[in-house]
């Protein structure tokens, strides 16, 4: 191919490219102006209007916010159909019968759907029907697509193009084919500090995942590579373009195993034009909380493990510490007494099964009920209603009850198993001495560093136990009723006023979809907990279970995980593709898997680079050196990211200090257990060994580390572990 062809192709491209931003520019100058119309509404003065307004405005505004978030490569395909073929399967063409009317002229795709001033389309949107072909079509099934053209650009300018010749018998003399393949060029590229959209470069088993019916349950695994969190996240945004009412309206949650994840890939949605969807890793789950502080694989198989409800509930029905001996107090001359074991009687009675904030007055009122009894025959003149409210205002009375039925949070119930006699009665006949050990020396430093990540799902389970106390109710004011008088209103104004009148609450339960990656990692506890938000949702569960570092029952796992989907029906998915890795790399932490399951089918990696990994071994003393002199190698080898990943948190803060020179977003330091789902251009692996650990779920953390980086891979150890 010469410079000239490539040339005069990307000149033609350009002049599609330059009539695509000069619609956009004047939709988006529509939009502006229907924005500022929509404000001069509020003139007319009545509430319809003002209703009118709001939606209005909100639409446009969503409408020009889309059009500057596309701006940035807005089309990157094009399909080169042959004439006699729609391009896409019956079941495209019956979706969308626009589909036909693009067989005999080139199909562009984009990131958001452009259409002329008589409706002709100029570009599709990637998440349409039509669009399909463009990831499907392969060379074995062309689907119609002689060319298919990847379109790079820097703003509004063409830079490059990739094409695939799928249909070579059926392409018309004189169509020119450039570059060398879409796919690979795309992944010779630098990463960045932020996971990107693959909205260019999805693959034919990507696709069918990302489009898998909206209902019920897709599960998706793959090895490292793979592209899961991906075909997740395209997958959610597919979903809000598909179904918008059902999923913007109830909601989209995507859940990650680190708030680390969670910023790495919290830019992919908004650059395909969705934003509506709640990111949130499983330490941010439960509003007010936002963990990071990782535990042992150890104590997190006691923390996660289905075990800890019995311990919990047994705790949340328990007497408080300082919980008071009884009562005795003087009342009209006789003295009230309620004994240490008749107040544990009637807490017994009254708390077992019931969440203990919410029952509050229904105890104080048994504790009344009670000395009521023993002063009617005593005062045969006095009611019970006096009795009551008098006793009520009683100084004395109201310290007792404080004391002895106190409003707990979820944190102080959980606080209190650190004390070992109490975790021992709660924890009786459910764990062992040692796991009652652990976890006592674990929960210890919840107090003054909060919650670790896996205590957020036992205070999830907390709040469910303890409830909240009952809130005196308020009269709600209809949205149209101004001075008594109730205006007449549509009933598009009210179901406009009620959604603006009732925003989604901060603990949000009723997601219509909810997307689990790293899902081999999910703890039994947080499987409940994440169920507990999705009970009404379909889902999109993503994971590798040769990635998974859970040592608790696998049976226990799944039964949870079983549990918070329920019945709904499965749609599997398999990746066998590994797009991150070059074959060198990846050769390496498939040696590492092998040594788990012998027999695992791994996914096949596309790149041959010819640049091995590099595997050093030096003396303890030389360690924080050898690491520094492979971060500066490998910085000025790669353009992207480094990461650095240590075997703990100790050793990741050590490390972090000594290489604080670097004052770059492209240098990252994570423990091996952050390091789920990520990927880096270049990566040191610090003590390999220890990540190892000699067991089984030290090595699938080692295969996770060892298949993070894109280019370049560097280990160093103080000791041999291969």
């Amino acid at each position: 191919m010469s410079d000239n062809t490539l040339h005069d192709e990307i000149a033609i491209e350009q002049q599609h490219v330059d009539r695509v931003y000069a619609r956009l520019a004047r939709l988006r100058a529509d939009a502006a102006k229907a924005e500022a119309d929509g404000y001069q509404l509020a003139r007319v003065g009545t509430y319809g209007s003002l209703v009118e307004r709001d939606a209005m405005v909100f639409h446009a505004a969503r409408r020009r916010h889309a059009f500057d978030a596309e701006h940035e490569g807005l089309v990157f395909g094009r399909l080169d159909m042959h004439p006699d073929h729609s391009g896409a399967g019956a079941d495209e063409v019956a979706a969308d019968p626009e589909a036909a009317a693009w067989a005999e002229r080139p199909r562009y795709i984009g990131r958001l759907g452009v259409r002329t001033e008589t409706a002709e389309p100029l570009l599709i949107d990637w998440r349409a029907p039509a669009a399909a072909a463009f990831y499907r079509a392969t060379a074995a099934q062309p689907l119609g697509v002689i060319r298919r053209r990847m379109i790079s650009s820097f703003g509004e300018k063409v830079t490059g193009l990739e094409d695939d010749l799928l249909d070579p018998s059926a392409a018309p003399e004189g169509m020119r084919v450039v570059g060398d393949g879409a796919l690979l060029a795309a992944l010779s590229r630098a990463k960045g500090t932020g996971m990107r959209d693959i909205v260019a470069t999805i693959q034919h088993e990507q696709d069918l995942a990302i489009r898998s019916p909206a209902s019920g349950v897709t599960m998706v695994e793959g090895g490292p590579g793979t592209g899961k969190t991906a075909v997740a996240l395209h997958r959610a945004a597919y979903l809000l373009y598909a179904d918008r009412a059902r999923f913007a309206g109830g909601g989209v949650l995507i859940v990650g195993p680190s708030p680390v994840f969670v910023e790495y890939i919290e830019t992919v949605l908004p650059a395909l034009g969705e934003e509506s969807a709640t990111l949130r890793s499983v330490g941010q789950l439960v509003p007010g909380f936002d963990a990071t502080r990782e535990e042992t694989a150890a104590v997190r198989a006691v923390k996660g493990s289905l075990r800890m409800r019995r311990v919990l509930r047994r705790a949340a029905e328990a007497a408080p510490p300082g919980n008071p001996d009884g009562l005795r107090l003087r009342y009209r001359g006789e003295w009230l007494e309620l004994t240490r074991h008749e107040g544990e009687e009637i807490r017994r009675r009254i708390g077992r099964g019931n969440p203990r904030n919410a029952i509050r007055a229904k105890a104080f009122g048994a504790v009344l009920d009670l000395l009521w009894e023993r002063m009617k025959a005593k005062q045969p003149r006095l009611e019970q209603a006096r009795f009551d409210e008098e006793l009520s205002e009683h100084e004395g009375f109201r310290d007792f009850l404080k004391a002895w039925w106190p409003i707990v949070s979820p944190v102080q119930v959980l606080g209190w198993l650190a004390e070992p006699n109490r975790l021992r009665r709660a924890a009786e006949g459910t764990l062992s001495y040692e796991e009652q050990k652990l976890l006592s020396r674990a929960l210890a430093p919840l107090r003054e560093q909060g919650p670790s990540i896996d205590d957020v799902p036992l205070l999830d389970e907390l709040h469910d136990l303890l409830g909240t106390q009952p809130k005196p109710k308020r009269r709600r004011r209809e949205a149209f009723t101004v001075g008594g008088i109730r205006e007449a209103a549509t009933v598009y104004e009210r179901a406009r006023a009620a959604q603006a009148a009732t925003p989604r609450e901060v603990d949000y339960r009723d997601y219509a979809h909810v997307v689990v990656d790293e899902a081999q990692d999910v703890t039994p506890m947080q499987w409940r907990m994440i169920g507990r938000r999705g009970h009404a949702a379909s889902w999109t569960v993503v994971g590798d279970p040769a990635q998974s570092a859970w040592i608790g029952g696998a049976n226990e796992m799944i039964r949870a995980r079983d549990e918070a989907l329920g019945g709904r029906k499965r749609h599997p998915h398999q990746l066998t593709t590994n797009y991150r890795n070059s074959t060198e790399i990846f050769a390496v932490a498939a040696e590492v898997i092998r040594k788990v399951s012998p027999d695992l089918p791994l996914p096949k990696a596309v790149r041959t680079t010819g640049i091995e990994p590099v595997h050093r071994l030096v003396p303890a003393a030389e360690l924080d050196g050898a690491v520094r002199d492979a971060v500066a190698a490998l910085l000025s080898e790669v353009e992207g990211t480094v990461g650095v990943i240590a075997p703990d948190a100790r050793a990741r803060d050590r490390i972090r200090a000594r290489l604080s020179e670097w004052d770059t977003d492209r240098l990252r330091v994570v423990t091996a257990l952050a390091a789920k789902g990520m990927e880096y251009d270049a990566v040191v692996l610090v003590e390999p060994g220890a990540v190892d650990a000699g067991t089984d779920a030290g090595r699938r953390t080692l295969y996770v580390a060892l298949s993070r980086a894109t280019q370049r891979l560097t280990t160093i150890a103080t000791h041999p572990w291969r």
